[in-house]
C-alpha cells in the first residue's frame, strides 16, 4: 500500500484589481441576435432531399426572384440551410461590421467554400437589428486538404454582419449608474464601495447587496467621465478559489495556493495522510522534487514543509507515484466532500 504524508499551514489570498476587471456597468452589455438563411456554392456537400425545409427555402427564394418552382423538382446538393448567430456589441452604430457564426441545421457534410445569402438578424423582440452575408470560413485544412475535420458544418463569416438598427443606451443624461460584480461577494462589494468613496472623498457609492453597487455621479463631472474614472480605480479584490475538472479529458485546473486541511484518505492502494509539521522527514534514498517536496521511494511516502500542502502539490505528487487522472479526480472529489478542500470544485 502506498502511504503519502503531507504537512501544511493555512493562508488566505487577496490581490489588487481594477474595478473594470471585477464589475460590469448594468445596461452596458452584448445583445444576442439570430437569423435563418441558406449557404450556397457548396461542392455537393449541402443538404440532401431529406431536408424538406431546405428545399422549401430554395423554392421561396427563387419565387422572390420571379422563378416559380416546386420543391419536388429541386435536386441541388450545393445548398445548406443554416442558423446564423452573433453578438451585437453595446454602442454599435449603423454600418458597423462584426463577425457572425453559421451553423448547419440539415444533413450537409460541409460548409466549406460556401457563401451565406443575405440574412436578417433579429433580437428577442423580433426586430431586425443587422444583416449578414458573405463567404463562409471553416478554419484550417486537414491532411487531406479538406476543411476543418472537427466541425466542418460550423463556420464564420468575418465582418459579414452589418448593423442596421442601433440599440440606444443613454448614459450621458443619467444621474445614477449601477455596477454589478461578476461574482457575488459581500467583501468585494464593500471593497468597491470603499475604493470609490475614498477616490472622491464623499459618499458616491453604496453597496446594496453582495453584487450590486449604486453610483451617483459628482456634480462637476459627466456620467461618461465619472464611469471612466471609476473603472480605473484599484481595489483589494478577494478571489474565490476554484478547482475545475474535465472528467472526459482528465484535465485538472487549480490555483497554486489552494490549501488542503488535515485528513486521512484511502483510495485503492493509495493512502493519503495529511497533517501539520515544521520538520518533515526526508528518508534515505529520497527523491527531491523541489525545495518543498520530497518523495521517499522505499515507503512510497511524500513529505512537505509546513505551509506547502496545496492541491497543486497533491496532484503533482500523485502523478509522481503513478496515479491515473481518474484516480486523482476521484481523490479530489472525495476530499471536497469530506471538507478537506474548501475551494469550489466544478466538474465539466
Amino acid at each position: 500500500m502506498r502511504t503519502i504524508m503531507f504537512f501544511l499551514l493555512f493562508s488566505m489570498y487577496a490581490h489588487a484589481a481594477k474595478i473594470n476587471d471585477v464589475a460590469n456597468i448594468v445596461g452596458v452589455r452584448d445583445n444576442q441576435i439570430i437569423g435563418y438563411s441558406l449557404v450556397v456554392g457548396l461542392k455537393k456537400t449541402g443538404d440532401g432531399t431529406t431536408s424538406k425545409f431546405t428545399l422549401q427555402s430554395i423554392a421561396n427564394m427563387l419565387k422572390s426572384m420571379n422563378i416559380d418552382m416546386k420543391t419536388i423538382d429541386i435536386k441541388s446538393k450545393n445548398v445548406a440551410a443554416v442558423v446564423v448567430t452573433a453578438k451585437l456589441k453595446p454602442f454599435s452604430r449603423q454600418g458597423d461590421q462584426f463577425d457572425i457564426t453559421v451553423s448547419s441545421i440539415g444533413d450537409a457534410k460541409s460548409l466549406e467554400g460556401g457563401t451565406l445569402l443575405m440574412t436578417p438578424l433579429k433580437g428577442v423582440d423580433g426586430k431586425i437589428y443587422a444583416l449578414a452575408q458573405g463567404p463562409v470560413s471553416i478554419g484550417g485544412k486537414n491532411e487531406k486538404g479538406a476543411g476543418s475535420a472537427s466541425h466542418p458544418t460550423v463556420g464564420l463569416v468575418y465582418g459579414g454582419g452589418l448593423v442596421e438598427r442601433e440599440i440606444k443606451i443613454d448614459l450621458y443624461h443619467q444621474e445614477y449608474a449601477t455596477l454589478s460584480l461578476k461574482e457575488a461577494n459581500f467583501k468585494n462589494a464593500v471593497a468597491v464601495q470603499k475604493a470609490i468613496n475614498s477616490m472622491y472623498s464623499t459618499k458616491v457609492a453604496v453597496a446594496l447587496d453582495p453584487r450590486t453597487i449604486k453610483l451617483k455621479k459628482p456634480e462637476d463631472k459627466s456620467m461618461i467621465e465619472f464611469l471612466a474614472e471609476v473603472e480605473d480605480i484599484d481595489m483589494d479584490y478577494t478571489t474565490k478559489n476554484k478547482i475545475i475538472i474535465n472528467e472526459r479529458t482528465g484535465t485538472i485546473i487549480a490555483g497554486i495556493g489552494i490549501e488542503i486541511r488535515p485528513i486521512i484518505l484511502t483510495h485503492g492502494d493509495i493512502t493519503i495522510k495529511i497533517m501539520e509539521s515544521d520538520t518533515p522527514n526526508q528518508p534515505e534514498g529520497a527523491i527531491v522534487v523541489d525545495d518543498s517536496l520530497v518523495i521517499g521511494l522505499n515507503e512510497n511516502e511524500l513529505y512537505t514543509k509546513t505551509g506547502t500542502t496545496t492541491v497543486a502539490n497533491l496532484v503533482r505528487s500523485l502523478q509522481k507515484l503513478g496515479a491515473t487522472p481518474k484516480d486523482i479526480i476521484s481523490i479530489l472529489e472525495t476530499m471536497k466532500s469530506a471538507g478537506s478542500i474548501s475551494a469550489d470544485l466544478k466538474v465539466i
